[in-house]
């Protein structure tokens, strides 16, 4: 389920705010709000993307989130063999809002 950055601004409470990384340089983000991790969009609906995650995160400093983290799935398994099941390997990288956004 989506939630617009609109609105993701007028949440009281946003428990965290997730930048994935999703290829080398593209990233997109999701929130957790209410234990529900939302996709962000934009007014239009369109998932909120860029390839700088310094150019996202410019985005979120009117959000009031407990926690901002940095998700990365890795390929590892996929490229030498392993069943995508084997194992989850997410790594999340605690990250702050650049004050110089």
């Amino acid at each position: 389920m989506p939630i617009s950055l609109t609105h993701l601004k007028m949440q009281l409470k946003v428990e965290k705010v997730v930048f994935h990384s999703l290829d080398l340089s593209l990233y997109q983000v999701s929130a957790v709000v209410g234990g529900q991790e939302l996709l962000v969009t934009d007014d239009d609906g369109k998932p909120l993307r860029d390839h700088s995650l310094h150019g996202l995160q410019k985005h979120f400093k009117a959000v009031r989130a407990e926690s901002h983290v940095l998700r990365q799935q890795s390929a590892y398994d996929e490229m030498v063999g392993h069943n995508h099941s084997a194992a989850d390997n997410t790594m999340e990288i605690p990250i702050a809002i650049n004050p110089m956004v």
